[in-house]
């Protein structure tokens, strides 16, 4: 398991509990679980910060149906942030000791279409224009899926390592077979404090094109703009009820990646109640960023134009500690690995004036993360 950004973070492996839910109450449940469990272990702490004591990493599922999540509680986690340095064993059994085996590459990776195929996704966003046009809601989100096979079981190892060094500003998790590196914060909190970074509005690298350029397109787009807004409106609105005192970035900022570029905006807040990060990250999920605008009528859209279960791509994915605090990221830039197969998946904000070829195009630009940690290309 894994949450690491820039060389800070946490890692952990061992089981020493799981919990899974399902269904519209599953945040509930693994809160409660969560809590239960805390108060019922003996706990020796000496540092006493985020991340330290009981501590268990969290994957919920995108949609309440069939809504598979998952909390585990590892036997070993390392921690490290701003120079200090950690180690927190769960249960008698639980040994510090590093991982023999030597990480594997894979020799050869093999792509097919998953279940929604690129002609299929790109119909579902020509549908999903043609609805906006009509002006049934003003945003979308939509996903499609490549699966990967390779010679091998996949080593999880290997793809965080390539994923971390590729992406050093962006999140490295892994939960339960979810292997990714996200650049979104969906909420951090700490103590009374919670912030986020929103991202919306994207463009990618184009021959003979400077990332200046490509920013200040990006910034001036009409139709980047209008997404970007949806989904900082729809993270505010959400996480305002919850706070005393809010600030809002009033224009948002271009956050460069290795494959792509993002509006980016900053949201944070001062909470007036206690409110653990779990609870928090269900009243905000999913965002307009990865749902859509109005969220009522967007989710049952992205299942009828998708067609298939997302799981927990998309949804809140990071680590959790007795206190209730942590940081939840959204689940992007990611792959589902079993054994010698991972499922990728890429999604793009749909609104009524996106073309349908672009967005196909910029669904590829996403996949390049995942299939370059596959592959091991040449990261200059």
């Amino acid at each position: 398991m894994s949450w690491v950004r820039a060389g800070q973070g946490l890692v952990g492996w061992g089981e020493a509990a799981r919990f899974e839910a399902h269904g519209p109450d599953r945040f509930a449940e693994v809160d409660r679980w969560w809590r239960d469990y805390v108060a019922g272990v003996d706990v020796h702490n000496e540092l006493g910060v985020p991340g330290t004591g009981p501590t268990a990493f969290v994957s919920m599922a995108f949609a309440d149906e069939p809504g598979h999540s998952v909390l585990i509680v590892p036997e070993v986690v390392i921690g490290q942030r701003d120079g200090v340095s950690w180690v927190t064993e769960i249960g008698r059994s639980a040994v510090t000791r590093p991982l023999a085996k030597p990480v594997r590459r894979p020799k050869r990776v093999h792509y097919t279409e998953g279940e929604l195929t690129v002609d299929g996704y790109r119909d579902a966003v020509r549908a999903a224009v043609t609805r906006m046009k009509a002006g049934e809601l003003g945003k979308v989100v939509l996903a499609h899926d490549v699966l990967a096979t390779t010679d091998g079981p996949i080593d999880v190892r290997f793809l965080l390592r390539e994923l971390a060094a590729r992406y050093p500003n962006c999140w490295a998790y892994a939960v339960d077979g979810l292997i990714g590196a996200t650049p979104e914060l969906l909420l951090r909190r700490t103590g009374q404090v919670v912030s986020s970074r929103v991202l919306a509005g994207t463009t990618w690298p184009r021959p003979g094109v400077s990332d200046d350029d490509l920013a200040a397109a990006l910034l001036g787009s009409r139709k980047d703009q209008d997404e970007h807004a949806y989904a900082v409106a729809s993270l505010a609105d959400t996480l305002r009820p919850f706070c005393a005192t809010m600030t809002v970035d009033e224009q948002p900022s271009v956050l460069r990646l290795h494959n792509v570029l993002h509006l980016s905006s900053e949201v944070g807040g001062i909470l007036d109640r206690e409110t653990s990060l779990l609870r928090l990250s269900e009243a905000v999920h999913p965002t307009a960023a990865v749902g859509g605008t109005p969220r009522q009528l967007a989710i049952p859209l992205i299942r009828e134009l998708e067609g298939m279960d997302r799981g927990r791509y998309a949804g809140p994915i990071g680590w959790i500690d007795g206190n209730g605090d942590g940081e939840m990221g959204v689940a992007l830039r990611c792959a589902k690995v079993d054994g010698s197969t991972a499922r990728l998946f890429a999604g793009c904000g749909i609104v009524a004036d996106s073309d349908p070829d672009t967005e196909v195009r910029e669904a590829a630009a996403k996949l390049v993360p995942m299939r370059e940690a596959l592959e091991g290309a040449d990261r200059s």
